[in-house]
C-alpha cells in the first residue's frame, strides 16, 4: 500500500487513504527534515543541529536513532531491518528517505516548476503560468508548519519557503506576459505572499503590476503608498527602481478627468440653498445582496420593532445587531433596511463607521455627521464648527421626518450616541462586534445577537451561490463544507466564491482542501480584506487589552466546544478572579461566546485564528506550559470526580499537577456527576489532542480514568474511539502500563458490541503487557473482564475459572480489598448458572465485606445481586426489599445507569408476581433515567413496556 507525504504546510503522512498519526514533536521534525532533503542523505550531525541547535543533549545521537526506529515502524510496519524495499535507509553517515514525486508534494512542486521553466523557454507563458498555479496550489502554509519554531527556522526549511516565494514571483511575471485573465488567478497567492513579505520590493512591485492589469489601479497605487511608508518607517530608505517603475506603469494606465461644477441654483441665494435642503431625500443604502438567504427569525424580530400600520413611532426606535466577525451583521442590516425602506419616505442614511478597520482609521462621529449633512444637501458654508453644533443641526434636520438610519460597524456606544436622532419618527439600526450595553441601558435599544447559520440556512446559502443542482449532486460534500466552515457566512462566502470561479472542481475536492487546512485560515482568504476571515478577525483582536489578547490566544490550545472559568484560568495560569474580566472583554468583543453561565466557547475559525496568533507571538515553551496546565485540569478533575463517585475502585497513579493548574471543587456525588457530564466532550477532545500534538501521557491516563464513567452512561462508541486513540498514544510513548489499560478497555467495549474476536484479542494483549510489566493486579483486572464477557456468552464455568485466577493474582499483589467485589461477581455467575443458594452465600459475603470497608457502590451491587437471586427463588417480597436497599445506595452515589438497572430488576420482580401496574411504574421510571443519559438499553426497555398498561400515578421517590 502506497505511503504519501506532505511537507508544504503541516507535516503529514498517509498509508493508502488512512492518515498516519505522527509521533512526538522531535520525531515529526525529523521526518520533516528527511522529507525536505528527500532522496539525499542527511548526516547525523546535521539532524542533531536541526533538532537541538547549539545545545544538544549528550544522548542526542541515541535519541535520533530511537526516532528513526519509530519512524520505520510507523512508515514501514512489518518490514525487516535489511529489506530491499525499505525507503528509510542508513548510509553516508546519515539517513535517507527515498520517495518520488507521486509520494511527496515537495517533489511534485519542483517537477511542475521545472516544466513551467521549460514552457517559458519555449515561448508558452500561458502554459507556464498554469503549471506554476498548479504547483503553488500544493502549498497549505509555510513549509513544515506545526513543528517547533526554533526547528523550523533551520535553513533546510527556510530554503523551501524561498522556493515558494520565487515561484510566486515567476507566476506573476508570466501571468502579466500571458494576459488573458491569468493575472486574476495568481492574485490570491500573490496577495498572501506580499502580506507575509511586506518589505520585499520585487514581490510588492509584481503585486502592483498584477493589480493594475486586473483592473485594480487604485488599490495598486495604494499598495505603493503603503510600501513606501513602511520602507521609510522601518528601514529609513526610499523605494528602489523596481517599485518606482511599477508605480510609473500604473500611472501610465490611469487617466483622470474632472467635470465642471454645477452653478448654484438661483444664483446661490440663501433661499435657494434652504429650499434645496428641504427637498433632498437621501438614499444611501448599499446594494442589497441578491443571494441573501435565511435569517427569517432574525428578520421577523427586527420587523416587530416597526410601528403598526405604518404610523410614525412615538419614540426613536434603536435596534443593535451584534455578533462575531463574519457572521453577517451588515448583510442582514442592509437587507432588512431595503425591505422596509418604503416605510421611511424621507430617506435612508447609511455610514460605515469603520470601528474595527485594520488600519485604525475609525470614522469619527463628526465625520459621520458631516457626511449626513452633505447627504441632506446642506451647503458647506451653513455647516457650523464643532461637533455639538453639527449634531444639533443634524437632529434639527431629522425633526418631523421619518428617516431610516443604518450605523454600520460601530466601535462602542459613545461612537454612535452623537448620531442618534432627538425626535420620534426615525429608526436607527446599529451593527457592532461589541456588545453595546450602554446603548441598551441609556437609550433603550433592542438587541439582536447573530449566531452562525443553521444547517438548513447554510445549505440554502450554498445553493443560492453554487446552484441547487450542484449542491444536490454532492450532499455529503456540502455537509462537510458546512461543518468545516463552522456555518459562518463569511467562510461560506469565501469557499463558495472559490467553487464558482472553478466550476469544474467537485465539491468533494473543495471540502478536502478545507480539511487539509487543519488549524489554518489559509483556505478562507479572499482577494480583499473585507472577504478575508483573518483580516476580519484581526480588526477585533487589535482592540483588546494585552491580558485579554493573551487569553484569546491561549484558548486556541483548549479542545472541545467550551470550557469553564476554572479551565480557562488554569490555561492562563491565573486566578479565576483575574481571568473573569478578561473573558467578559472577549465576550463583549464577540471573539468568544458564553453559551451557559460560566462556560466559554469559541467558533472554530476564531480558534484557528487564535492559534495562528499564538504560534506567532507566544513561545513554544509558553504554549506547552499552558497546555500542560489545561490537560492537568481535566485529568486531575476527572480523577477526583471518579474518586467521589466510586471511592473503592482501583485506579492508576498520577504525577502531581502542574503549578498554576486549577482543580474543580467536587464536594459530593452530584457535583462530580455534573462536572463529568458538562466536560465529557471536552475531555474526549483532549484525549485526541494530546495523542496528536502532545506526549500522549495525558491521553491514555484520561481515557483510563473515564473508562468506567463512559461505560456506565452507555457512550460505548465514544469509548471505542477514546481507547483506540489512547492505545496509539501509549504505544508511541512506549508506555506498557498505558497500553495495557487501553487494550483492557478496548476488550471490554468490544464485548459490549458482541465483537467477541476483537474483545478476546485485546484482553489477551492486555494480559501479555501486564505480565511483561510485572503488574499482577492488572492481570487480575483483565481476568475479571474476561469473566464478565464469558458470562455474556453463556460460558459460566469459564467465567468462574477467570475469577479464580483473578483472586490468586490479587492476593499475590497483596490487594485483599478486592475480594468482596469478586465474591459478588462470582455470586452473579452462580445466579446465571441457576445455583441460587450458592449465589446468596457469595453475595452475602460480598455485602459484609463492602460494609466493612464503607464501599457504598460495592454494597449497592451486592444488594442488587441478592435481590436477583431471591427473585429467581420466587422470594418476591425479599427480592424487592433487597432492590430498595440497592436503589437507595445508587441514588446516594449518583450512579444513574445502575439506578436504572435496579429499577428494571424491580419491574421484573413485579411482573413475575403478576403486579403489572407496579412493573410498568418501575420500568417507566428506569426508562426516564436511560433516556436522560441517552443510554442504548432504553430501546429494549421501551419494547418491554408495550404490553403493559401505562401507569396513572408516578412512583414515589
Amino acid at each position: 500500500m502506497r505511503t504519501r507525504f506532505a511537507v508544504l504546510g503541516p507535516v503529514r503522512a498517509w498509508r493508502g487513504d488512512t492518515e498516519l498519526v505522527l509521533g512526538p514533536p522531535k520525531e515529526r521534525a525529523l521526518l520533516a527534515l528527511l522529507l525536505s532533503e528527500a532522496g539525499h542523505p542527511v548526516a547525523v550531525h546535521e539532524i542533531v543541529d536541526a533538532l537541538w541547535g547549539q545545545n544538544p543533549p549528550h544522548s542526542a545521537v541515541n535519541v535520533v536513532q530511537r526516532h528513526i526506529g519509530a519512524l520505520r515502524r510507523l512508515l514501514e510496519p512489518g518490514l525487516p531491518a535489511r529489506a530491499e524495499s525499505r525507503r528509510l535507509l542508513r548510509g553516508s553517515g546519515g539517513y535517507r528517505l527515498d520517495v518520488d514525486a507521486d509520494s511527496l508534494d515537495l517533489l511534485r512542486f519542483r517537477d511542475l516548476r521545472r516544466r513551467a521553466h521549460q514552457a517559458a523557454e519555449d515561448g508558452r507563458p500561458a502554459a507556464a503560468t498554469e503549471l506554476l498555479i498548479e504547483a503553488l496550489a500544493l502549498w497549505r502554509g509555510p513549509a513544515a508548519a506545526g513543528i517547533a519554531p526554533d526547528v523550523r527556522s533551520h535553513p533546510a526549511f527556510t530554503a523551501l519557503d524561498d522556493e515558494h516565494l520565487a515561484a510566486v514571483k515567476e507566476a506573476a511575471e508570466l501571468a502579466l506576459e500571458a494576459g488573458g485573465g491569468l493575472g486574476a488567478r495568481v492574485l490570491v497567492t500573490l496577495r498572501q505572499a506580499a502580506a507575509q513579505h511586506p518589505l520585499d520590493e520585487g514581490l510588492q512591485a509584481r503585486l502592483i503590476l498584477v493589480l493594475a492589469a486586473t483592473g485594480h489601479q487604485a488599490e495598486a497605487l495604494d499598495v505603493h503608498r503603503t510600501v513606501r511608508t513602511r520602507l521609510a518607517d522601518e528601514l529609513g530608505v526610499q523605494p528602489g527602481p523596481e517599485l518606482q517603475a511599477a508605480q510609473q506603469r500604473v500611472l501610465g494606465r490611469t487617466t483622470t478627468s474632472s467635470a465642471p461644477a454645477e452653478p448654484d441654483p438661483d444664483g446661490g441665494t440663501e433661499a435657494a440653498r434652504t429650499a434645496a435642503v428641504a427637498t433632498v431625500r437621501p438614499a444611501q443604502l448599499p446594494v442589497d445582496l441578491a443571494a441573501f438567504t435565511g435569517r427569517r427569525d432574525e428578520l421577523a424580530r427586527v420587523r416587530e420593532l416597526l410601528p403598526v400600520n405604518g404610523e410614525p413611532s412615538s419614540t426613536v426606535v434603536i435596534s443593535a445587531i451584534g455578533g462575531m466577525a463574519g457572521v453577517g451583521k451588515t448583510t442582514l442590516a442592509v437587507h432588512w433596511a431595503h425591505s422596509v425602506a418604503d416605510r421611511f419616505p424621507d430617506g435612508q442614511l447609511y455610514v460605515n463607521l469603520r470601528g474595527f478597520h485594520p488600519t485604525g482609521s475609525i470614522m469619527s462621529a463628526a465625520e459621520a455627521i458631516r457626511s449626513f449633512l452633505d447627504a441632506f444637501g446642506v451647503p458647506a458654508q451653513r455647516i457650523p464648527a464643532g461637533l455639538d453644533a453639527q449634531a444639533a443641526l443634524y437632529r434639527s434636520l431629522l425633526a418631523d421626518r421619518r428617516v431610516l438610519i443604518v450605523l454600520d460597524n460601530a466601535r462602542d456606544t459613545e461612537h454612535v450616541r452623537p448620531l442618534l436622532p432627538g425626535a420620534p419618527g426615525c429608526m436607527v439600526v446599529v451593527t457592532s462586534r461589541n456588545q453595546l450595553y450602554g446603548l441598551v441601558a441609556g437609550e433603550g435599544a433592542h438587541v439582536l445577537s447573530l449566531d452562525v447559520l443553521s444547517d438548513a440556512d447554510a445549505r440554502e446559502f450554498l445553493a443560492r451561490r453554487l446552484g441547487a443542482e450542484r449542491v444536490a449532486r454532492e450532499p455529503d460534500a456540502v455537509a462537510d463544507i458546512i461543518t468545516q466552515c463552522g456555518r459562518l457566512p463569511l467562510a461560506l462566502a469565501v469557499v463558495s466564491a472559490r467553487a464558482v470561479v472553478n466550476p469544474t472542481f467537485s465539491l468533494a475536492s473543495v471540502a478536502a482542501e478545507l480539511r487539509d487546512g487543519e488549524d489554518s485560515l489559509d483556505a478562507f482568504s479572499g482577494e480583499a480584506p473585507a472577504a478575508d476571515a483573518r483580516s476580519a478577525f484581526s480588526w477585533s483582536y487589535q482592540l483588546l487589552t494585552p491580558g485579554a489578547a493573551r487569553v484569546f490566544r491561549l484558548l486556541a490550545l483548549h479542545p472541545g466546544p467550551d470550557g469553564s472559568l476554572a479551565a480557562v484560568a488554569g490555561l492562563a495560569g491565573q486566578r479565576a478572579s483575574q481571568v473573569r474580566p478578561l473573558l467578559a472583554e472577549l465576550v463583549r468583543a464577540h471573539l468568544i461566546s458564553e453559551p451557559a453561565p460560566g462556560r466559554y466557547g469559541c467558533h472554530e475559525l476564531l480558534r484557528a485564528y487564535a492559534g495562528e496568533l499564538a504560534r506567532a507571538q507566544d513561545t513554544g515553551q509558553e504554549r506547552e506550559a499552558a497546555r500542560r496546565r489545561m490537560l492537568d485540569h481535566y485529568l486531575h478533575g476527572a480523577y477526583a470526580a471518579d474518586r467521589v463517585l466510586a471511592p473503592g475502585r482501583e485506579r492508576i497513579r498520577l504525577r502531581p499537577h502542574a503549578p498554576g493548574a486549577t482543580l474543580p471543587r467536587l464536594p459530593d456525588q452530584t457535583a462530580a456527576d455534573h462536572w463529568l457530564d458538562a466536560n465529557r466532550s471536552v475531555m474526549l477532545a483532549a484525549i485526541e489532542q494530546d495523542a496528536r500534538h502532545g506526549t500522549g501521557e495525558h491521553s491514555w491516563q484520561l481515557a483510563t480514568t473515564l473508562e468506567l464513567y463512559l461505560d456506565r452512561i452507555g457512550r460505548w462508541h465514544e469509548q471505542l474511539v477514546a481507547q483506540t486513540t489512547a492505545v496509539g498514544a501509549a504505544q508511541r510513548l512506549g508506555d506498557i502500563e498505558g497500553q495495557a489499560h487501553g487494550h483492557r478497555a478496548l476488550g471490554f467495549v468490544n464485548g459490549r458490541f458482541e465483537r467477541w474476536d476483537e474483545a478476546d484479542a485485546h484482553l489477551s494483549r492486555a494480559l501479555e503487557l501486564c505480565a511483561e510489566n510485572g503488574d499482577r493486579a492488572g492481570e487480575g483486572r483483565t481476568h475479571r473482564r474476561f469473566a464478565f464477557l464469558a458470562n455474556r456468552r453463556g460460558r459460566h464455568t469459564e467465567a468462574l475459572d477467570h475469577y479464580d485466577r483473578a483472586s490468586a493474582l490479587y492476593r499475590a499483589a497483596g490487594l485483599h480489598g478486592v475480594e468482596a467485589a469478586i465474591a459478588n461477581e462470582v455470586g452473579w455467575t452462580y445466579i446465571l448458572m441457576g445455583r441460587y443458594e450458592d449465589a446468596l452465600e457469595q453475595c452475602g459475603r460480598a455485602l459484609a465485606g463492602h460494609r466493612e470497608t464503607g464501599d457504598r457502590n460495592g454494597a449497592a451491587a451486592a444488594w442488587d445481586s441478592l435481590g436477583y437471586a431471591h427473585h429467581h427463588l420466587h422470594h418476591h417480597d425479599r427480592a424487592l426489599e433487597c432492590y430498595e436497599h440497592a436503589l437507595e445506595l445508587y441514588r446516594e452515589v449518583r450512579d444513574r445507569y445502575l439506578e436504572a438497572d435496579t429499577l428494571v430488576h424491580i419491574g421484573d420482580t413485579h411482573r413475575a408476581a403478576h403486579h403489572d401496574r407496579q412493573a410498568a411504574l418501575a420500568w417507566r421510571e428506569a426508562l426516564a433515567v436511560l433516556d436522560e443519559i441517552d443510554h442504548p438499553e432504553a430501546e429494549d426497555l421501551r419494547g418491554r413496556l408495550k404490553d403493559l398498561a401505562p401507569p396513572d400515578t408516578p412512583r414515589r421517590q
